[in-house]
């Protein structure tokens, strides 16, 4: 064999290397999503059924409000953590001690004003303590999410999963009851926290199962975490500031009841962004490696690029054509029916939000965390400034002010990929991830093409026709390749042979 050629060979190794170890961890990732995902439907119909549109929109305000406090509480831990751990396993122990014993302190500093901003916000007495108590609530599991950092980083998704697991079988055990005796959202917020404590329990068993070091403290570490989160609090504070921005401006300038369809819509929307999430999080790992070298790391986001693309491809055009319908099964369509409106009209920019997640990954990967927070805040400008004429021009125009919002988060989502384009190290996207965009779109395309000469069909037919029309045009213009298929049959062969891992524990 030429020198050339074997250069070829070894590049075709390393990448089938990287493909298969992303796609092991996404496998374990993909079961806790798959589980938590149907536990997470089941709760939030029953919710939903149960509170109706307006209590079900406090619900939606309340656990927004607390997503944005903890992003301050977290300050960055989650991705500086698990990128100094995938370097350095030995650190596992005094990265995740002070971590966690920095969440505690957190939440109680983030509490008070959480209130307070609730209160000069203009929302009543009952919005103000639910939004309190929802922090304190989810501290215990955010605590045992704490652990995952130290799992993901040694590449233990199974063991992470098992705690997200865990935590929705239990909220749904314990706020089902309390729902049928009439406890409404404070016996939600209960359950909520006492499911958290069984999964914080959950965590800890299972990080000692993986024998990591003893947890430690250290105002060393402390100083550690604030500075070298910094970059990065900035970035996820204007991610989660973006979401909570809306939701107020929306219960401002919308009826209550706008409010609880675009919380629905929004729920449905997180499970569609999940392979998004799941993806970059079982590349993020290795990327924080390859990160050095311009070489390994191009072909590590080679490795993540197609299969992203084909789910974002894929979840376009499936929420497209079956948003009604699948809000209706869930919600219910004479309570909820606007929340599929509001996805069918989002369904083009998601497949530029699972682009963006991505490059989000590559980016904090390779240590530019603080251009990327720019671009954000840049988004989120742009997203709030368009909030303001398009919730009250949808809501005048369509009586659903919630499509306001998502046209506007979509335009800030272009304002995300500009960014991220100019802050990428050079080199580290192809000149053929632009061929594999264009099949993707194509292959959206073509599905969307055959639905429209179909007659309508139940979404039990209709789902899985989807999906295997978008494969077979994603086959036939080359989006998935001979190569991605044997990643995956080599990877299923090896769970077949392998004896079932006892739960939790990763490969």
């Amino acid at each position: 064999m030429t020198e050339d050629g074997e250069e070829s060979g070894g590049h075709r190794a390393r990448d089938g290397e990287s493909s298969a170890a992303i796609a092991r961890n996404a496998f374990y990732l993909v079961l806790g999503q798959v589980a938590t995902t149907a536990l997470a439907i089941v709760l939030s119909a029953a919710l939903a059924r149960s509170l109706g549109a307006k209590d079900f929109g406090l619900y939606f305000l309340i656990t927004t409000m607390s997503a944005f406090a903890y992003v301050f509480v977290e300050w960055g831990q989650q991705l500086f953590v698990i990128r100094e751990v995938a370097r350095r396993p030995d650190r596992a122990g005094g990265l995740l001690g002070t971590a966690l014993a920095m969440r505690v302190a957190g939440a109680a500093l983030v509490s008070v004003p959480a209130g307070l901003l609730a209160w000069a916000l203009g929302y009543d007495a009952r919005t103000c303590w639910l939004s309190v108590l929802f922090i304190a609530a989810s501290l215990p599991f955010f605590l045992g999410q704490g652990y995952g950092m130290v799992f993901r980083a040694r590449d233990q998704m199974g063991r992470d999963a098992t705690v997200s697991v865990a935590n929705k079988v239990l909220a749904l055990a314990i706020t089902l009851p309390a729902l049928a005796l009439g406890t409404g959202v404070p016996g939600v917020v209960a359950a909520q926290g006492l499911a958290g404590l069984a999964a914080l329990a959950v965590a800890v068993w299972l990080y000692r199962r993986l024998q990591g070091p003893p947890l430690r403290v250290s105002s060393e570490t402390v100083r550690e975490l604030v500075v070298g989160g910094a970059p990065i609090v900035a970035m996820t504070a204007a991610i989660a500031a973006q979401p909570y921005l809306d939701a107020v401006i929306l219960s401002k300038l919308a009826p209550a009841t706008a409010v609880g369809w675009f919380g629905a819509a929004k729920n449905i929307l997180g499970t569609l962004v999940a392979p998004a999430i799941i993806l970059g999080a079982a590349a993020y790992p290795r990327l924080s490696r390859a990160a050095a070298d311009p070489l390994a790391l191009r072909r590590e986001v080679r490795a993540a690029l197609r299969p992203l693309l084909w789910f974002g491809a894929l979840a376009g055009v499936g929420t497209y054509l079956f948003a009604d319908a699948v809000v209706a099964l869930i919600y219910g369509a004479s309570g909820f029916g606007p929340a599929g409106t509001i996805l069918q009209v989002f369904a083009p920019g998601l497949f530029l939000l699972f682009v963006d997640v991505l490059l989000g990954n590559i980016i904090l990967a390779s240590g530019r965390a603080k251009g990327f927070a720019i671009a954000k805040v840049a988004s989120v400008v742009v997203s709030t400034g368009l909030n303001f004429y398009l919730i009250p021009l949808f809501q005048e125009r369509t009586g659903n002010g919630g499509i306001g919002v998502v046209v506007a988060f979509a335009a800030s989502e272009l304002v995300v990929f500009a960014g991220a384009m100019v802050i990428l190290p050079r080199g580290t996207l192809e000149p053929a991830a632009g061929l594999d965009v264009g099949r993707a779109l194509a292959a959206a395309a073509a599905t969307t093409l055959l639905f429209r000469v179909l007659p309508p069909l139940s979404p039990f037919v209709g789902v899985p026709l989807c999906v295997a029309a978008f494969g077979a045009a994603s086959v036939a213009l080359g989006l998935v390749r001979r190569a991605d298929l044997e990643v995956l049959q080599t990877l299923l062969r090896r769970r077949r042979s392998e004896p079932v891992p006892a739960a939790g524990e990763g490969p």
